[in-house]
């Protein structure tokens, strides 16, 4: 298998970091934009809900298939497809008439991104097979993320109140366009070296799973939770969950492999990931309503107040990565969760005065950006780190689904939450969040945790030398 060397693997990082810049620099641009197209298409808060969650469900259901198939047929072939999916959808999205298309066509969109940031790093993990390099160079990639949160409120303010929030996915096309040239021309052909079946049966099981539990949490505050509608949506979602795992359990080749889940640092980063992005997606969706709604600041203002969180954002990641690479998890993570427990605990009470300190406000921002900004090197690289690399697709897109998961549960919680008026509840649903990732770093993130990955990497490999089972076929 080749790998580039040198200069050469600077580029292919430069390609990854492009476009984790287009999927995540388009989820803060359109945060800010949502009071604007709440306006413009006479959208419900549901149906604010519904264009982001509509997005992260399909993307985070789509992920391990992306992850596995990119592994199967070719990672940079994948990485294309996903490229011409996102931009082509990203220029409809601006065209969208109604709130119901700007969700379809967002769906369309997270087809393409699910084969962006799982591809991207399985592209790294053979890039950079060196265990210090690679958690620098996660690092850095996670920098890109912080990039789009300094650079997204602040572009998608300028962008929405100067031209409109259809501008926001102008943006993705160029971005798009740049990434598919460079793509085709410094990064290799990669896939694993032994090909994996498909696994229709348990797709179909994550897509039931993540649709049904999102959508009940959505629209429980409008029909009731005693809705037959919401109750079935449960029942269906515990029913789908609990036939998960014994058939992938069963499978020779899963779309899910739970051995990976015997590792404890696995697992703990997958947990760390939903908390994390779940307080993430919360955060971005209260503030939008919040600065904008409540407040009556401007797009624009609302982004330039944000900044605190975003230029934190964009300087810690790369610092994480270093401690990562040098020291391990667990420092990074206690830094996370204690940054989001503290910015949740100082908004309930800066945002509980009908005129509150900016400095205050500001400090909230601050305290949120330095935990988030440490929290993506660690679960990413303890995602992949020792589990063989021709798993390296599958194991980033459990990493990236698990965000996904995150984010739109966190969305969906929160969006129920300040549509029910009890905003100080939304805050201190993160600040819990917060405290879940504090706990996980504490039990999961050492060195010497438990059921290390080395032994599941071992567990996990010597399939290749198993016949396969008829529930395989």
């Amino acid at each position: 298998m080749h790998r580039p060397r040198g200069g050469r693997r600077t580029l292919v990082l430069a390609v990854c970091c492009l476009s984790v810049l287009l999927v995540s620099l388009d989820t803060t641009i359109l945060n800010v934009a949502l009071p604007s197209m709440q306006q413009d298409l006479h959208s419900s808060v549901s149906g604010l809900q519904w264009t982001l969650d509509a997005y992260t469900i399909v993307l985070a259901a789509l992920l391990t298939l992306a992850g596995s198939t990119a592994d199967r047929v070719g990672r940079r072939r994948i990485f294309q497809l996903g490229l011409v999916l996102f931009t082509a959808a990203s220029a409809l999205c601006s065209l969208a008439p109604t709130t119901g298309w700007l969700v379809v066509f967002r769906m369309v969109q997270a087809v393409g991104g699910s084969m962006l940031t799982p591809v991207a790093m399985a592209i790294l993990t053979n890039t950079f097979p060196e265990p210090r390099e690679r958690a620098r160079a996660i690092g850095v990639w996670g920098g890109v993320v912080g990039i789009s949160m300094a650079a997204g409120p602040v572009l998608g303010g300028v962008l929405v109140q100067s031209v409109g929030w259809r501008s926001v996915f102008w943006l993705n096309v160029p971005i798009g366009l740049a990434a598919l040239v460079l793509t085709a021309l410094v990064v290799p052909e990669s896939r694993a070296a032994r090909a994996r079946r498909a696994d229709p049966v348990g797709q179909l099981l994550v897509i039931v799973l993540l649709g049904a539990l999102t959508y009940a949490v959505i629209e429980a505050p409008g029909k009731g939770w005693t809705s037959p509608l919401i109750v079935a949506c449960l029942i269906a979602a515990a029913g789908t969950l609990g036939g998960l795992v014994p058939y992938e359990s069963r499978r020779a080749e899963p779309l899910i492999d739970p051995r990976l889940f015997r590792s404890a640092p696995f697992s703990g980063a997958t947990l760390t990931a939903v908390f994390a992005f779940a307080a993430l997606g919360g955060f971005l969706f209260a503030n939008a309503l919040y600065l904008q709604g409540e407040l009556g600041l401007s797009p624009l203002a609302a982004g330039l107040r944000m900044l605190p969180m975003a230029v934190l954002s964009l300087v810690c990641p790369p610092l994480s990565g270093r401690i990562v690479g040098s020291r391990g998890p667990r420092v990074p993570l206690l830094i996370a969760g204690a940054g989001i427990t503290a910015s949740g605990v100082l908004a309930v009470v800066v945002t509980g005065s009908a005129h509150p300190s900016y400095v205050l406000l500001a400090l909230v921002y601050a305290l949120f950006g330095l935990g988030f900004g440490f929290v993506n090197a660690p679960i990413t690289d303890t995602a992949v780190a020792g589990l063989p690399r021709d798993r390296a697709g599958v194991a980033a897109a459990v990493a990236a689904t698990s965000r996904q998961v995150g984010s739109a549960i966190g969305i969906a919680v929160i969006g129920a939450v300040v549509g029910a008026g009890v905003r100080a509840a939304a805050w201190w649903i993160i600040a819990g969040c917060g405290l879940a990732v504090l706990a996980l770093s504490a039990v999961t993130a050492g060195r010497r945790s438990p059921g290390g990955a080395g032994r599941v990497a071992a567990d996990v490999g010597s399939e290749q030398s198993m016949p396969v089972s008829r529930t395989g076929r």
